[in-house]
């Protein structure tokens, strides 16, 4: 799923949003919603592909010339490796709930094992009880709207995406990331069990001009248990450098 807005808006920034594993523009929902008014939004599409280098030059062969960009968790990787292709394209960067390492042998294996439990016969249902207990605080587990939120979303997706988004290797982005010095964001839930905090601490570090913002009694999914909060960081970030 992508959606594109009708154009450049005078005044509004262009903004590229890049969801996470199994999402889609529904995680965004309130962040379009809350920033229309200064943002000319774009969720990408990563559901095509099963390699960075081809999820993102996808992404940017629909992306404005220029564009501010946020990245989710897998979309933090992506956002990585846009910079690696197209650094001068971008003006500003985001990263959500998200990491700049490398899959340890640990994880490589775990997501090879989800990926063949896919494989098994019977009807993909997205997130199950296990995974919902990794992906949101536990504060919200007995939140219905929201779990059905999730599990519709990554039902929908499906199978087929679930496979293509876990074969796309999480690469090193620290080398990147130094090297970057525009306007930088990094958020995350202080109850992140996928992407924990102390990560988005190590990856602020690498850029002096960053800020961390973190969310409490928030898991992974921060733009969709916390949207007002979300919100309001990304407002604040699209305003660094802008004239009054």
């Amino acid at each position: 799923m992508e959606i594109t807005s009708p154009g450049n808006q005078p005044g509004k920034t262009p903004l590229l949003l890049l969801p996470g594993l199994l999402n889609d523009a529904t995680l965004w929902r309130a962040q379009l919603d809350a920033l229309a008014d200064i943002a000319d939004c774009q969720v990408g599409d990563l559901t095509l592909h099963d390699s960075l280098r081809a999820t993102a030059e996808a992404v940017l062969s629909h992306a404005p010339d220029q564009f501010a960009l946020a990245g989710f968790s897998l979309g933090g990787y992506i956002a990585q490796e846009i910079l690696r292709i197209a650094p001068e394209r971008v003006t500003r960067l985001a990263l959500l709930d998200t990491s700049f390492k490398p899959d340890s042998p640990e994880r490589a294996a775990q997501r090879l094992a989800q990926q063949n439990s896919v494989r098994l016969p019977g009807t993909f249902h997205g997130f199950g009880d296990k995974l919902m207990r990794s992906y949101i605080d536990a504060s919200r587990l007995d939140d219905h709207a929201l779990v059905d939120t999730v599990r519709g979303m990554t039902a929908r997706l499906g199978a087929e995406v679930f496979l293509r988004q876990s074969r796309i290797e999480r690469i090193d982005g620290s080398d990147v990331l130094r090297a970057w010095r525009k306007p930088t964001v990094v958020i995350c839930g202080r109850n992140d069990a996928i992407t924990p905090l102390a990560v988005s601490e190590q990856m602020a570090a690498l850029m002096p001009q960053a800020t961390l913002v973190v969310i409490p009694q928030c898991g992974h999914l921060a733009p969709l248990e916390k949207p007002l909060e979300v919100s309001a960081a990304m407002r604040e970030w699209l305003a660094v450098g802008r004239n009054p």
